[in-house]
């Protein structure tokens, strides 16, 4: 239990947020009926937050951790270019509120109160018209039970998390909208999950208690292919970052104002966010460059957006259907290539960015594509990915294949000849049958399920659990394969790692022939960093 908020906080604060608003995604995008029913707003508070954490982790980049003061300021920075959709830009200004009195007070209780208190001012102010039963009466309402509660840091952290729990499910009684489809605000439940992600960290990284909301919450309304518009809605949304003095802004939101609605400008020291729904998209760039330098510009026309699944690619693809492998290591690379997939070859301290996995499709130049994740950290970030590109008109399947094994196995039955759901069908049927394994060396003192392990012990997982402890990566490998293929199996893959022993494939190999004589296997170099020994059995 921390007693004072650090840099190391924020970062796991960043991680744990992102990691809350990943898992969260997808349900807090059904929730999206206000200010436009388009069903982004999971995707773009994602989008933010991830924007922040990277720009927190590149502090971190050097091996020295930075203080308090530098880790809020790159938080907030990371979240203000990175800010995606309505909500986005307004939970970068609440960040940037919370991370000037931080930056400026310390990590304290006393602090945190008038951190939250400062964001939840600044997010009110962003907005041109604010409504009730949005994310800013969650923001509000959890700064002001912070500033009465009395306890330390964990207990101001814990009162923010569980009031903007309360706050959220009373939104549908303030905003006609949220009551009439049955939902909550889906900013307000992103907002929930960035709280619960404070509290978690002030408690070391251990969660205080449920972030998720699907016991208390309403049934969400069934999704629509081409969700109804709010009567007389303009028919843009348009976003842009922009370099102006202070002095520029006043004129800037009357004339966006005068334009258009769901108007948010915020920011500070020369940069701004700027958000706004509009009919006349030109003219709400044109009065940016009046006021001063417009750049990251994006324009969504909300009809054309509604119907992105039959939308065809701007550009026209190479090919009709590609596949996309996400792995490390230079020979897990190459196995891949050699079985037709395009290749994005992931640093194992740095795992892709959304914008990175985007990037990797792009750059297939295809109408289709099926990505393998091979990671199941990787699964939220390749889920905003995706749903950016469905926007650009391309078809994309995300197989959340956990382990380069079942990369492999859904490679192994793939073919372009197919029609893409069969095909998806075959490669997700064939990564599911696959089993797999890998194993560790432990660097501490550390409770599994399989016991208590020592540094140096090896660590066999199954399936994503520490089933095995053993002395040596040869004997706990055999271990782990005797218990895999206790339950069945046909093909055994084994996949070497940069660290494994001379000799390892050796022995394992005759240790399956005098086990199970009928079982094929298949051995290759892999040289990922990460494990010394990949296990796959079909």
């Amino acid at each position: 239990m921390l007693d004072t908020l650090d840099g190391p906080a924020v970062r796991t604060w960043c991680r744990l947020a992102l990691d809350a608003l990943g898992q969260a995604r997808e349900e807090i995008d059904a929730l999206n009926v206000y200010p436009v029913p388009d069903g982004d707003t999971g995707t773009n508070l994602y989008l933010t937050v991830e924007s922040a954490a990277e720009a927190v982790e590149q502090c971190f980049a050097d091996g020295a951790g930075p203080g308090l003061d530098l880790a809020v300021r790159a938080m907030a920075r990371g979240a203000q270019l990175g800010a995606r959709g309505n909500s986005g830009v307004i939970l970068a200004q609440l960040l940037r509120g919370v991370a000037e009195v931080l930056a400026e007070r310390g990590g304290d209780h006393q602090a945190l109160r008038a951190a939250l208190a400062r964001g939840a001012d600044r997010a009110y102010r962003s907005v041109a018209e604010p409504v009730e039963g949005t994310l800013l009466t969650v923001a509000a309402a959890a700064a002001a039970q912070a500033a009465r509660v009395p306890g330390g840091l964990a207990e101001v952290a814990d009162a923010a998390h569980r009031t903007a729990r309360g706050a959220l499910l009373r939104t549908p009684e303030q905003l006609a909208v949220l009551a009439e489809a049955g939902v909550v605000d889906a900013g307000g439940r992103g907002l929930v999950a960035v709280l619960g992600a404070l509290a978690d960290a002030v408690a070391d990284g251990h969660p205080m208690g449920p972030v998720a909301l699907a016991e208390d919450l309403p049934a969400v309304a069934p999704a629509h292919p081409e969700p109804p518009r709010l009567p007389g809605h303009p028919a843009f949304e348009v976003v842009y970052l922009l370099d102006a003095p202070d002095t520029a802004l006043p004129a800037l939101c009357e004339e966006l104002g005068a334009l258009g609605d769901s108007l948010v400008v915020g920011g500070g020291e020369g940069l701004w966010n700027v958000h706004v729904h509009v009919d006349d998209a030109g003219a709400a760039v044109e009065a940016g460059v009046r006021a001063g330098r417009p750049h990251r510009i994006r324009i969504t026309h909300f009809a054309e957006a509604a119907a992105r699944a039959g939308r065809q690619p701007a550009v026209e693809p190479e090919l009709e259907r590609a596949v996309l492998s996400v792995v490390t290591g230079a020979g897990l690379a190459r196995l891949c290539r050699e079985a037709g997939a395009a290749v994005l070859e992931a640093d194992p301290d740095a795992p892709p960015s959304s914008a990175e996995l985007a990037a990797a499709v792009r750059r297939c130049a295809a109408r289709e594509v099926v990505v393998l994740l091979n990671d199941p950290e990787l699964r939220a970030g390749a889920g905003a990915a995706a749903d950016q590109l469905r926007e650009e008109g391309l078809r994309i399947a995300v197989l959340p294949t956990r382990s380069p094994v079942q990369g492999l196995a859904a490679l192994a039955v793939h073919e372009a000849g197919r029609r893409f759901d069969e095909d998806v069908v075959a490669m997700t049927s064939a990564a599911g049958a696959t089993r797999y394994a890998e194993l560790a060396v432990a660097e501490g003192q550390s409770w599994t399920m399989a016991g208590v392990c020592q540094a140096g012990d090896v660590l066999g997982l199954i399936d994503g659990d520490v089933a095995v402890i053993g002395p040596s990566i040869a004997e706990t490998g055999a271990e782990v394969l005797s218990r895999m293929l206790a339950a069945g199996g046909e093909l055994v893959t084994l996949v070497l790692g940069e660290e494994a022993p001379q000799g390892l494939a050796d022995q394992l190999v005759a240790h399956v022939r005098r086990q199970r004589p009928e079982v094929d296997l298949a051995v290759f170099e892999g040289g990922q960093e990460s494990a010394p020994l990949l296990i796959g059995v079909e």
